[in-house]
């Protein structure tokens, strides 16, 4: 099964869970659509924002398939 950890990156977030957007968005995080997407992780943009990393986690986790 596959899992967003804090070192996954925020492009490959979007692939594993089809909410992610709708997450990060609602978390005031907007990184998806920025250009550095590609090549931050989550812990990144969580430290930029100052997010909770285990929340967020938790919740990017509910919406990926088995």
């Amino acid at each position: 099964m596959a899992k967003i950890t804090a070192d996954t990156l925020i492009a490959d977030c979007l692939e594993l869970n089809p909410d992610a957007a709708e997450i990060l968005l609602a978390a005031g995080m907007h990184c998806f659509g920025c250009a550095l997407a590609h090549g931050e992780t989550i812990a990144d943009a969580v430290a930029v924002h100052g997010k909770d990393l285990d929340e967020l986690l938790a919740r990017l986790n509910e919406g990926v398939a088995d």
